[in-house]
């Protein structure tokens, strides 16, 4: 048998004012009020939006040129960026998500078991062992600087003692020198560039030239002192520079680690460096 249809039943002037017909009208009745009221300019800057794709300019002004400056500068302190910061998972979101380990680990241990020390020249000489890392936890499609310091450990200036066979205090540590920093070669790049490789600092060279102006890091010899790796999220219009201070705070990571602490000679002094690892 064919299926009746059924007849909707009127409503009485009562059920219709509270039925989900008469809630909808008088929600669009409301909205085209407000729309009515809101000022000329307001509406201007809605339909510019609408057609140009563009989300207008920005209470604090930054990063309004273009989408592709806009991509690069992930935090500038709005809260539709910082929103965007709260719901990224874990590790995707800024440069202090980012997980920074030592490459050779095993080796540098064994150096630093009898005390790495590490040759400077006037010329330059290239770190052994030398710094290598892999890092993971970055926005694949924000771009990164990645660079190193070599910051004294402490005030101190050393000397080796040979009947011992140690290190020990000589009297305080000489003048500092202006740190510099050395910026990887592949600086900037992006987040997924930097998590598919081992990131070696490998062509970095140390000197003891305080007039050196070939870039190298300048150190003192005989003294202490620990590389750091730093993370920067690249913000726009901002470059990172040799002889700048490393940015602080959000959108810098910087890792250390205890085992690259290093003793600065121009000679080795103790002999069973020479025998550990491969030279």
């Amino acid at each position: 048998m064919a299926e009746k249809r059924r007849v909707p039943c009127a409503l009485s002037v009562k059920a219709h004012a509270f039925s989900v017909e008469a809630l909808i009208g008088a929600e669009k009745r409301r909205r085209t009020a407000r729309e009515e009221a809101a000022a000329p300019g307001d509406e201007h800057r809605a339909e510019a939006a609408d057609l140009t794709g563009s989300p207008g300019p920005r209470a604090d002004g930054t990063c309004t040129s273009d989408r592709g400056s806009e991509a690069e500068c992930s935090s500038d302190g709005s809260p539709e960026s910082e929103d965007a910061l709260r719901d990224r998972p874990p590790g995707t979101g800024s440069a202090e998500d980012a997980r920074v380990d030592l490459q050779g680990s095993d080796l540098w241990k064994r150096f630093h078991e009898i005390g790495t020390e590490m040759i400077i020249t006037k010329a330059g000489r290239r770190m052994f062992p030398a710094m290598r890392v892999k890092i993971t936890g970055l926005d694949p499609h924000q771009q990164y600087y990645v660079a190193m310091q070599i910051l004294p450990v402490d005030n101190k200036r050393y000397r080796y003692v040979y009947h011992s066979s140690k290190w020990m205090v000589a009297g305080n540590a000489d003048s500092p020198v202006p740190p510099r920093v050395y910026i990887h070669p592949d600086s900037p790049a992006s987040g997924e560039t930097w998590m598919r490789q081992v990131v070696s600092f490998d062509k970095l060279k140390l000197t003891n030239n305080e007039l050196d102006d070939q870039g190298h890091i300048i150190l003192h010899s005989m003294h202490k002192y620990q590389p750091r790796v730093h993370v920067i999220r690249k913000e726009c219009g901002e470059e990172l520079s040799p002889v700048r201070d490393i940015p602080t705070g959000e959108g810098t990571h910087t890792s250390a680690f205890p085992e690259t602490v290093f003793t600065t000679v121009t000679a080795y002094q103790n002999q069973q460096v020479l025998h550990v690892g491969d030279r």
